[in-house]
């Protein structure tokens, strides 16, 4: 489970779309960029078998929080 998921725009206009993110998971901080195309560019090492799992759970947070406000 992500625990402790945080947000903040990646461009200091925030009219462009794009977001920094970082949470925490088994344990280990865990950051990326979430794109305007839904794409992720992970920052930081992912365990391929926790990869499709993290993916899934990232979409729904930020479709939450950025897209649903």
């Amino acid at each position: 489970m992500i625990t402790h998921f945080q947000y903040k725009p990646l461009y200091d206009n925030q009219d462009m779309p794009g977001w920094r993110f970082s949470f925490y998971f088994n344990k280990e901080k865990h950051t990326g960029i979430y794109h305007a195309n839904g794409t992720i560019e992970w920052t930081s090492p992912i365990k391929t078998a926790d990869k499709e799992a993290l993916i899934k759970q990232v979409h729904e947070i930020m479709a939450f929080h950025v897209y649903d406000q």
